[in-house]
């Protein structure tokens, strides 16, 4: 009897002890529940709201929410994790207790807004007697697909960073009065540069990878903001780095503010006669066209919501234009052919003139 009791207590105990082990597995955090993505996002969604949510948890913004620094050391742990294909593969299956330590140590913020984390948002200290670096701005070019669709970028930026270097070195340097008694009553004033002694540095250039984010429906010309990512300065701050967005042109669509335009050449039977087709749209959707009537050259369809993304509020589309060119057909006709044209469009043979340019 005692045994048998043995041996169920023993085996209570491996299950509880099992539960245990599986439980600390899954214990760790939820970093999809943290992200406020499903478990099978893609990585241009985790990026996504890795960035909208970095901008809304930052410290700086909470500065009195206790819990705030937690939260955004979270919201970066999930990243590092969701955003490296390997560490997502194990986190998937044995939790957050799976991976190494120190793999959730990385700062993913700095690759999306630059390195000056207290500078975010505009928060920068407009102290007009620090000096800094020059602001950098550069071109990117992106496709209409990119526009249309969302996409996020990496840019490798070697970017110069300060080293100490031997020495010393001259700083802060600035002009103070200086006052001289020459005699009762008599004084000189005359300026002079001061500076301080500090320890000498260098400039290394280091490569850091920047993340930038096309959003849905952004403009050409828009400018897109690294915060203290421009040239740096010895006595101060670095500049900003600035991306201006610059739209690439397109073989099929025209973008004019959040429409699309585009032209079709249909042969004449068919502008005659009506015609359905599609038109393979900037995410790979088909836009379904449907011409009963006939069609002249330069007749113009709108498709309402078939155009580019506001900006401001994805959710609301411009419209795409359609504009038909009609294709002749090239050769002679024989006298029976024009003779049968002729009956079966009962159009009389007239000419106008007029000043088609009127109004221009």
């Amino acid at each position: 009897g005692s045994f048998k009791m043995a041996s169920a207590v023993s085996c209570l105990f491996l299950t509880a002890n099992f539960l245990l082990l599986f439980l600390h597995v899954f214990a760790g955090r939820d970093f999809y529940k943290v992200l406020g993505v499903s478990r099978s996002a893609d990585i241009y969604h985790i990026k996504r709201a890795y960035r909208k949510l970095a901008k809304e948890l930052h410290p700086d913004k909470n500065r009195d929410d206790p819990e705030a620094e937690e939260r955004f050391q979270n919201l970066g742990a999930a990243y590092e994790v969701l955003s490296d294909k390997e560490k997502r593969q194990i986190y998937d299956k044995h939790g957050e207790e799976g991976l190494k330590q120190g793999d959730t140590r990385g700062d993913p913020f700095s690759s999306f807004f630059g390195g000056d984390l207290f500078g975010f948002g505009g928060m920068r200290e407009q102290d007009r007697e620090v000096p800094r670096g020059g602001d950098v701005i550069l071109d990117l070019d992106v496709s209409l697909e990119e526009l249309y669709n969302g996409n996020f970028i990496e840019v490798m930026r070697y970017k110069p960073v300060a080293k100490s270097a031997k020495g010393k070195r001259k700083c802060n340097c600035r002009t103070e009065m200086v006052t001289q008694q020459l005699g009762p009553g008599r004084f000189s004033m005359t300026q002079q540069q001061v500076c301080d002694e500090c320890p000498n540095i260098k400039f290394v250039p280091e490569e850091k990878v920047l993340e930038i984010e096309i959003e849905p429906g952004m403009r050409d010309g828009q400018e897109y903001p690294f915060v203290a990512e421009g040239e740096p300065h010895m006595d101060g701050e670095p500049g900003d780095l600035r991306f201006r967005i610059r739209q690439t042109k397109h073989a099929r669509f025209e973008r004019r503010g959040d429409d699309l335009y585009t032209n079709v050449t249909v042969p004449l039977a068919d502008a005659l006669t009506g015609f359905e087709m599609n038109i393979k749209h900037l995410d790979g959707h088909m836009v379904h066209v449907v011409r009963d009537k006939i069609t002249w050259p330069g007749a113009r369809m709108r498709k309402p919501n078939e155009g580019m993304p506001n900006y401001d509020n994805n959710n609301v589309k411009g419209s795409l234009y359609i504009t038909f060119d009609i294709e002749f057909p090239k050769g002679v006709l024989s006298e029976e052919d024009k003779k049968g044209i002729k009956d079966m469009l009962k159009q009389e043979s007239k000419q106008t003139v007029y000043n088609g340019l009127q109004g221009y």
